[in-house]
């Protein structure tokens, strides 16, 4: 296999806290995870996470214009709620990324990472009317539990932002329509679980659709079943931060500049 790695870019290892230092090689993991499982749009999305101790006004993004496959903990971009870079680096974080996540990080404390994807299934369903069906296990998760964005707001540059937030209320997950998904969570590796579920559910639904025949759905009790467990018992963090070490060995073994 042929390893891509990043632009040479100085490390910043000595110019953060060991926290920092940490969430940059966690966070380029899992931009790293993004490609590994083909959920990038080659440099377009974002995923993003509150710098430690800087309560919501700092956070860490990709540097705009680089392939996920090249990201590295040193390349990360570090900016405020507003735009403004906090520290200097050779990059530009996406513009489209700091409005949407910069929304986000200051409206929600339980935010501490945000992922948006435009991957196939996703982008399939968020075309469909009738938005993500309780059809499948996977999207029992989030059955009744999952918001619903208009994409015409995004012409609205920083004036989006305050719809953007009020369509994701309490919400853990949403559909932007014609666009994408979105996961707003705690830790890295609940929101990875559950773009992870969510991409499923959304692949699994256009497989299921193609078919041709009518779709069985699960009914009301036993989707709220399994949307229960994510909504109010903390289901999701604990899966998603059981498997997150593993991940990150997997990306260690497949190509370990990430940590560069």
């Amino acid at each position: 296999m042929n390893h891509v790695s990043a632009a040479p870019v100085p490390s910043v290892r000595d110019r953060v806290s060991p926290e920092e230092w940490q969430m940059r090689v966690d966070l380029a993991a899992a931009y790293r995870l993004i490609a590994h499982y083909g959920w990038s749009d080659f440099t377009a999305t974002h995923t993003s996470v509150e710098v430690p101790g800087t309560n919501r006004q700092h956070f860490l993004i990709n540097p705009h214009g680089m392939l996920f496959e090249q990201v590295t903990a040193s390349s990360l971009v570090k900016i405020d709620c507003d735009g403004n870079p906090v520290m200097d680096s050779p990059y530009k974080a996406n513009p489209a990324g700091f409005i949407i996540h910069s929304a986000i990080h200051r409206a929600r404390e339980d935010a501490f990472c945000v992922m948006h994807t435009h991957t196939v299934a996703g982008v399939a369903v968020s075309m469909q009317k009738h938005g993500l069906l309780s059809a499948s296990q996977h999207s029992c998760f989030f059955h009744n539990n999952i918001a619903y964005h208009d994409v015409e707001y995004m012409a609205d540059g920083l004036d989006m932002r305050e719809v953007l937030v009020r369509d994701l209320g309490d919400k853990r997950a949403m559909i932007m329509r014609n666009h994408g998904l979105l996961v707003a969570a705690r830790t890295l590796g609940e929101t990875f679980w559950l773009m992870h579920t969510l991409e499923r559910a959304c692949a699994a639904q256009i497989a299921a659709l193609s078919g041709g025949s009518e779709i069985n759905p699960v009914s009301d009790k036993g989707a709220s079943y399994f949307s229960d467990l994510v909504a109010n018992k903390d289901f999701s963090l604990r899966l998603g931060n059981n498997a997150w070490p593993s991940l990150v060995a997997l990306m260690d073994s497949v190509d370990p500049s990430f940590r560069d």
